[in-house]
């Protein structure tokens, strides 16, 4: 009989095919089963850290969403999707606080999400907005204002092409510069008189204190010489007024005017927020910058189903209408699809991707380049210039594994993507030999880890160790190690007294926290349980701080019995626990509830 010395159990779990497969070159670090346990990157394995009860939301079903401004663990917030309003949490900066911070998002009436398509939400955030995309949804955002720690957080609907009012034109006259003269008594001008039959137009366009410009004011006309013709003294003075027509609105910064130039109108200067008249003494009108005309491609809903940030524009892709199609936002202003004529380079882009098939974009991801994910391959949008243009967008295939709309993760110089029927997660990564992203099965191995239940949510955690964590169509948790570098991808794992249903990564003080939603019963009822890991048990940690049951509290229980029976140990009522007093186990107890029995 073979034997096979274990040189290290980085492999994690396998499937059970491959037992006699020792002619692989990591068949020594392979497991037959590695449950409630975490691979290492050092070879070893280790119990994975209990979970420590956080909130109870009711019976209604919930989802999460990161919020994250900053490394700061005080900046990084916890959202909380529910049927009428969104929760703001954060992780307690005391381990004795169940919740230090409690606010929430009203919608009103009700969520413009169903709970089952919140799965499906692509989110990406800027500052202080999360904006979130779903092809069955109106774009919304959710925002953050304020100062600490009196934050105001609102959800609405993201509203294309908001800027300050255009200005409306008021009047336009001429000033010739050459004088009438009488001889013989009859009233004569000099010969330019005779070329006053070309039309000018002008428009004006107001830019607001955010930098932001409107749309130009409706084209106003004059009949004069043809610029080429103008002499001197010649002038056209052009008047609007601010705001709407009776003069209100928001007072600009400034006012840009533009003049016809065959058929384009061109920028010919500008005037500060309180002088609404310009004098045109034939300057150049500059056609590389023409005034705005409002575009929504969204329009009709026709909603976005997939949003990412990429070279400062906001990439929206796979609508309703157009599943293959990409769109991109004009450069450092997102919420702005309007267009110029002619396009400039900062002009908002489409792209429809002609790949052969109908190929729904999945996902976008900025990742030096532009990555597409799409229902037939994995693509990558480039330019032959320093950024994309309108007129330079260069799309190439990249892989044919298929993507399925689950936000790939950043790993190292990876990006890692779920395959089309979920059953899979696939690594792509730059090969030099063939100058293109290739793809790589991280799943070969352990294909029995996410066959018959596909992925629902993930996220990455980069401390104490790299490692991905999902949560299944069916409740189950698996993790894996996974550092590229070293070739190590291993696979657990993770079962509980009830089923996951969402899992989120945020920044910690000391290690990154992952903070999960637990479907669990609390007395006979099934409830939905906001819980997180506990930290790490190492060889500086003291024992009395060793954490290993799920959905625990901590208690200090130094002033006696009373704290004890004061503690929130409600979502623990009709459970059977195990206690850990200052590190030395105690009997199982049995929680019951006092207003049933008078205990």
């Amino acid at each position: 009989m073979a034997r096979i010395t274990f040189r290290s159990f980085t492999g994690g779990e396998v499937s059970p095919s491959l037992a006699a497969r020792y002619d692989l070159q990591k068949a020594g670090t392979f497991l037959q089963l590695c449950e409630n346990m975490v691979v290492n990157a050092t070879g070893d394995i280790e119990r994975r850290p209990g979970t420590l009860f956080m909130e109870d939301f009711g019976e209604d079903e919930a989802f999460l969403l990161p919020f994250s401004f900053n490394s700061e663990s005080s900046e990084n917030y916890i959202l909380v999707f529910q049927t009428d309003k969104i929760f703001v949490r954060r992780i307690p900066a005391d381990e004795g606080d169940i919740q230090d911070l409690a606010c929430e998002i009203s919608y009103g009436s009700a969520t413009p999400y169903s709970l089952a398509d919140l799965p499906r939400i692509a989110y990406a955030q800027v500052g202080d907005v999360l904006y979130l995309a779903h092809r069955d949804y109106s774009l919304q955002k959710i925002t953050r204002s304020g100062t600490y720690p009196n934050y105001t957080w609102d959800i609405e609907k993201v509203t294309l092409n908001q800027s300050i009012s255009a200005p409306v034109a008021s009047g336009i006259s001429v000033t010739r510069g050459y004088e009438y003269y009488t001889c013989d008594g009859t009233r004569y001008c000099c010969r330019y008189c005779l070329n006053e039959t070309s039309c000018l137009g002008y428009k004006v366009s107001a830019v607001g204190s955010d930098g932001v410009e409107s749309t130009a004011s409706a084209e106003c006309q004059i009949c004069f010489r043809y610029p080429t013709d103008w002499v001197v003294g010649d002038s056209v003075t052009f008047c609007w007024v601010w705001g709407d027509a009776d003069g209100s609105g928001s007072c600009p910064e400034y006012y840009n005017v533009y003049r016809d130039s065959a058929g384009y109108y061109g920028f010919i200067g500008t005037t500060c927020c309180n002088v609404c008249c310009f004098v045109d003494q034939n300057f150049e009108p500059d056609t590389s910058m023409t005034p705005k005309e409002d575009w929504d491609p969204f329009e009709g809903d026709n909603h976005p189903g997939t949003v990412t940030f990429h070279q400062q524009r906001m990439w929206l892709g796979g609508t309703r209408n157009e599943p293959t199609t990409v769109y991109a936002s004009r450069t450092s202003d997102f919420e702005s699809f309007r267009k110029s004529r002619p396009l400039q380079d900062d002009d908002p882009l489409e792209y429809q991707m002609a790949t052969g098939s109908i190929d729904d974009v999945m996902w976008l991801k900025s990742f030096g380049n532009l990555f597409v994910g799409t229902t037939g391959g994995e693509f990558t949008a480039s330019s032959s210039g320093a950024a994309l243009t309108p007129e330079d967008v260069q799309i190439n295939l990249q892989s044919a594994w298929g993507s399925r709309g689950v936000m790939p993760l950043l790993v190292g110089n990876a990006i890692l993507h779920v395959r089309r029927n979920g059953s899979r997660v696939i690594e792509l990564a730059y090969n030099w030999e063939n100058d293109s992203y290739s793809g790589n099965d991280l799943t070969l191995l352990a294909p029995h880890v996410v066959e018959g239940s596909p992925i629902r949510q993930w996220c990455f955690t980069q401390s104490p160790e790299p490692r991905i964590w999902a949560v299944r169509e069916d409740g189950v948790l698996i993790c894996c190690t996974y550092i590229r570098e070293q070739n190590i991808y291993g696979w657990s794992r993770h079962v509980t007294e009830g089923e996951f249903v969402s899992i989120i990564s945020l920044c910690g003080d000391k290690e990154d926290e992952i903070v999960m939603l637990v479907k669990r019963e609390v007395e006979g009822e099934t409830h939905f349980l906001l819980e997180r890991f506990a930290p790490r048990f190492d060889d500086n940690t003291a024992i009395e701080d060793a954490f290993f049951v799920d959905c625990g509290v901590i208690i200090d229980n130094s002033q006696g019995e009373s704290e004890l029976e004061s503690s929130s140990l409600a979502h623990l009522v009709g459970k059977t626990v195990s206690v850990l007093n200052v590190g030395s186990p105690e009997m199982w107890y049995s929680i019951v509830d006092p207003d049933d029995n008078g205990e």
